[in-house]
């Protein structure tokens, strides 16, 4: 009779164990529909923001499109509202130079030095690797997606996931 038991207990906890993972697979399943829209959204700003594309050049050369700049300041503040730069003090005094401290002749305002100029580092390796992250979670994103259709046998419900996905943010953008 004990072995009976000893069956019947391993059987339930064997159904059990099947009856998790098919939830957790199910959770997984729309959790990740929910959320790849703001993946792909967060690697491909990501990419731009690696090679700071949503930045100005030094030497005035490039300034960003309007929409990099927008999707750069989501990604980053949470907001589509790009803030005013403030011009420094001493370009904001009268006949001020920058250069000049207070607007007096050959009084140069002296900064610490950036940590970059003090010691040069060459990023470029750690960019490259982070834009590979950044393809990389975009086409994982992708074939995850394009697998979720192959195989979920109610599309429609992945379709409203992966549609909310995209609808929350938006409206949360003007709450």
């Amino acid at each position: 009779m004990s072995s009976t038991v000893v069956t019947e207990a391993k059987v339930y906890v064997e159904s059990t164990r099947v009856r998790i993972l098919k939830a957790a697979r199910v959770l997984h399943l729309y959790i990740g529909a929910f959320i790849s829209p703001a993946i792909l959204f967060f690697a491909f700003t990501g990419l731009l923001q690696t090679f700071s594309l949503h930045e100005n050049a030094k030497d005035g050369n490039y300034k960003p499109p309007r929409w990099v700049l927008s999707v750069a300041q989501l990604h980053k503040k949470q907001t589509l509202q790009i803030p005013t730069r403030k011009l420094p003090e001493s370009m904001s005094l009268k006949g001020g130079d920058p250069g000049m401290k207070g607007g007096e002749p050959g009084a140069k305002k002296h900064s610490p030095a950036s940590a970059s100029e003090a010691s040069p580092r060459h990023t470029l390796p750690m960019k490259i690797f982070f834009a590979l992250v950044s393809v990389g979670l975009f086409i994982s994103t992708g074939t995850g997606l394009y697998m979720s259709y192959s195989y979920v046998r109610n599309k429609m419900l992945l379709s409203l996931a992966v549609a909310a996905g995209i609808i929350v943010p938006v409206l949360l953008l003007f709450v």
